[in-house]
């Protein structure tokens, strides 16, 4: 039975995938807390939630230079 190693690429992947999954319910909590009067907190939420997005863009960067750079 041949087991295969992940690429650091693919680890990298499915963490931001776990990132991005983390960001959705976040958002959908924020939104509930919003409904329910507690502007304070969704904002503060929402402003967590844009570091992530930005954190998110800069990994997704990071796997497409790595992938680039295994094609040479």
């Amino acid at each position: 039975m041949t087991t295969t190693t992940p690429s650091l690429a693919d680890v990298l992947t499915r963490l931001n995938q776990n990132q991005l999954a983390i960001a959705a319910g976040l958002e959908e909590v924020a939104k509930w807390i919003a409904e329910r009067g507690s502007v304070d907190v969704q904002k503060h939420v929402q402003e967590v939630l844009t570091t992530l997005d930005g954190n998110a863009q800069a990994i997704e960067e990071g796997i497409r230079g790595l992938g680039s750079s295994n094609d040479r």
